[in-house]
């Protein structure tokens, strides 16, 4: 039988969970199931009865919840020995400054420009550049106030010169989708299409085989095989190097087609998997 939570998913069983925590009645279903499909925004409770009780589980989490937030990025990525732009994880902002209430200069990794992360957001919502050290003070002021409630968590990033420019691979299941997402404003360095960029499937295609290499690669490691992965190239010395930024696993579908094309080429591309563990509908093996 196959059990599946994802609304545009139909399989031989369909439950929605959103909004609820998972109960008895899901555990009994899950364990009955032979393989389980889930949503792209499933929470960790669904995803760790899934994957504690059922031995096939589609998709692969195990990453997300491990490694969660963009600090959590960073250390896998540290972890895998993934190339990617040099960063520092900070827990507070008082590790930035001293008992005077001064910025600690040499607390900062980088010279100025550099980039700020918070832990959280998408889209490049919580991205900012960082060009003097007034810049600097505004915004860990927010994140102080961010810090009163509970959110805590930033990244100090190395500032890499891409042209305005990133690459962004979406992993579906086996499929990979990638196109650049140059942003055209000189005035906004954020390069998210939500952000204005436009898409780009045709310049650097060399380019944009590294990444998809690189994320197959990553892939096999992490397990992970649904998301969009975040490029950027440095422009110094013409590097054809890969840097990995970030990991979505909520991941715009603009560039994909609409979310029409992304549930169609999904649903294609969970119905292979179940085919790759020999198993259709009513999760009998296939036979013949």
């Amino acid at each position: 039988m196959i059990l599946s939570f994802h609304p545009c998913f139909t399989a031989d069983k369909n439950i929605i969970c959103a909004g609820r925590k998972p109960g008895k009645a899901e555990l009994e279903e899950i364990s009955l199931a032979d393989a389980v499909i889930l949503p792209q925004g499933c929470g960790e409770m669904l995803y760790n009865m899934a994957r504690e009780n059922c031995e096939n589980a589609f998709p692969n989490f195990d990453a997300r919840f491990k490694y969660p937030g963009k600090t959590g990025q960073i250390l896998l990525f540290q972890k895998t020995e993934t190339a990617h732009p040099a960063a520092r994880i900070y827990t507070s902002i008082s590790f930035l400054y001293g008992k005077d209430g001064k910025i600690i200069k040499e607390n900062l990794p980088f010279t100025y420009p550099f980039v700020f992360k918070f832990d959280w957001g998408g889209e490049g919502e919580t991205v900012y550049l960082i060009k003097t050290q007034a810049g600097l003070k505004k915004i860990l002021k927010k994140a102080g106030e961010f810090e009163k409630t509970g959110q805590k968590g930033f990244i100090l990033q190395e500032y890499i010169e891409s042209g305005n420019r990133s690459l962004r691979t979406a992993v579906i299941g086996q499929k990979l989708i990638s196109y650049w997402r140059v942003q055209e404003d000189p005035d906004n360095f954020r390069a998210g299409l939500s952000q204005g960029a436009v898409a780009d499937f045709e310049s650097d295609p060399k380019l944009i085989k590294a990444a998809e290499r690189d994320v197959k690669e990553f892939s096999k490691k992490t397990g992970i095989n649904l998301a969009g992965f975040d490029f950027i190239f440095s422009l110094e010395n013409n590097n054809d190097e890969p840097l990995f930024l970030e990991i979505n696993y909520f991941f715009g579908r603009k560039g994909l087609g609409g979310s029409e094309n992304f549930y169609k080429i999904l649903n294609g591309e969970i119905k292979k998997w179940l085919k790759s563990l020999d198993l259709n509908m009513r999760g009998k093996k296939q036979r013949g």
